[in-house]
């Protein structure tokens, strides 16, 4: 059975869905006002894994990643660039399909955007101010009464004493409690009109926490299977979340709660502050996007991520030896065979909360077998299992030989001098044969001979 850890129990508890075979999941996914991130690859790429792998497990699933497409930052943004809200969000939304493209990350069954659920949101703050947790504050905005929702602090484990006034929230004047936080906010002098709605407290815009509540509900139903995100959105984000779902509809919110790990960059967190911020565009332009993908799934998605380009260029040696596993398997492989005793650990790692570490180990362990037996059925395997994973779906001798090509240095001349060293052997000239062999070598070329005749790929 799948076992899952659960953030809101603090412990790995077997999944049970609301409706038998059926799975609605919902995960944060990203303010468009720039490019996305590391942190942003991680996210989309551990919910992909998850989204996988609960189809393969034969759910019926509803994944809902939304686009925060109106906030802060947005605005200041659209304003420094001199743009429309619309043109800036449409523009990194097309980036941000592009990057997780690239990925291999399968686009959620819904990706709404928080512009078009307004009507929602408004519904969503009216029903808390009925159940007397929203109140209007005299500078217009409509805030929610955090003391007044007896569960807050369930998720992160912090109490109402515990919290310091102002800790990650905004404090203002006009709040009843510091601890309240905003539900809609009140329109501003010389912002755009195209951030403004009419509502009954005055025009104005949702704050960011409720955009969340309003879509997965209006998406997924007033309680839904599991939420995910990053670890840093489980305070204060997703804590409200639960605070606006719960306080308005009376029920339980979300069964399962999940958070990925953070990247480090060389062990520090990954911040723009410390200067070691990276797009994930940044590293595709150093590092073939599966390699990347692959790193990212070869950790267990709750540990902490450590970015450096040594471990990326681990990753490519890594799936570089499972690549050379597969250069005899035929390219339509079909289904996996979860009778076999590698498919049959796969999955014991994987129910066991996703372990992908041990999943990948498994795969390790299946390229050895290839290796070592040249078994096309092993083969075939190792392909459809990593496939589950969103890996090792190329043509082998396509991905060993792609990467950077030196100057005057293509396939062709490659091949040119593969036939010349060739020529050199059968004249037994070894000398110009090795000296072919290592002049391919100092430009990045590794000649791997078989029985089959001379093939080579990209160090």
């Amino acid at each position: 059975m799948l076992k899952i850890y659960n953030t809101l129990a603090r412990d790995k508890q077997v999944f049970k869905p609301i409706e038998a075979n059926k799975v609605r999941m919902y995960v944060c996914g990203m303010t468009v006002y720039d490019y996305c991130h590391l942190g942003h690859a991680r996210v989309m790429v551990v919910f992909d894994m998850v989204y996988r792998w609960l189809k393969s497990a034969g759910y019926d699933v509803t994944y809902v990643r939304n686009i925060t497409d109106i906030d802060d930052k947005i605005i200041k943004r659209a304003a420094e660039n001199n743009e429309s809200i619309h043109t800036l969000t449409q523009r990194f939304i097309d980036a941000m399909h592009e990057d997780a493209d690239a990925l291999g990350v399968q686009r959620p069954d819904h990706e709404p955007r928080a512009t078009q659920f307004i009507p929602q949101m408004l519904q969503m703050v009216e029903q808390l101010e009925q159940n007397g947790l929203a109140y209007k504050a005299a500078d217009g905005d409509v805030n929610y009464a955090v003391r007044k929702f007896e569960g807050y602090g369930k998720l992160s484990g912090k109490s109402l004493e515990d919290l310091r006034a102002g800790e990650r929230v905004e404090v203002a004047s006009e709040k009843n409690d510091p601890l309240d936080f905003v539900l809609w906010k009140h329109a501003k002098e010389g912002e755009a009109e195209e951030v403004k709605w009419d509502s009954k407290w005055g025009k104005g815009r949702p704050g960011w926490h409720l955009e969340c509540s309003a879509m997965g509900t209006e998406l997924l139903g007033k309680q839904f299977d599991i939420h995910g995100g990053g670890a840093d959105l489980q305070f204060p984000h997703h804590e409200n979340e639960i605070a606006q779902s719960e306080g308005a509809h009376g029920c339980q919110y979300v069964n399962y709660w999940m958070h990925n790990g953070f990247i480090r960059v060389d062990n520090e967190k990954m911040s723009k502050s410390l200067g070691n911020f990276f797009t994930i565009r940044e590293v595709l332009k150093k590092y073939d996007a599966e390699v990347v993908r692959f790193f990212i799934l070869r950790a267990h998605y709750r540990s902490p991520l450590n970015y450096s380009d040594a471990h990326l260029d681990d990753a490519k040696g890594a799936l570089t030896r499972l690549y050379t596993a597969l250069k005899s398997a035929p390219a339509d492989v079909g289904g996996v065979d979860w009778n076999e005793v590698h498919a049959q650990r796969f999955k014991a790692a994987m129910d066991d909360d996703f372990n992908t570490p041990e999943a990948v180990a498994v795969l390790f362990d299946l390229a050895n077998e290839v290796n070592r037996s040249q078994s096309t059925e092993a083969a075939m395997q190792l392909k459809a299992l990593a496939g589950v994973l969103g890996l090792l779906q190329r043509d082998a001798q396509t991905f060993l030989q792609g990467g950077s090509v030196p100057e005057g240095l293509d396939d062709a001349a490659i091949n040119a001098q593969i036939e010349a060293r060739i020529a050199a052997k059968k004249a037994k000239d070894y000398a110009a044969a090795d000296r072919i062999r290592k002049e391919l070598l100092e430009e990045g070329v590794i000649l791997e001979d078989s029985a089959q005749g001379t093939t080579w790929r990209r160090a």
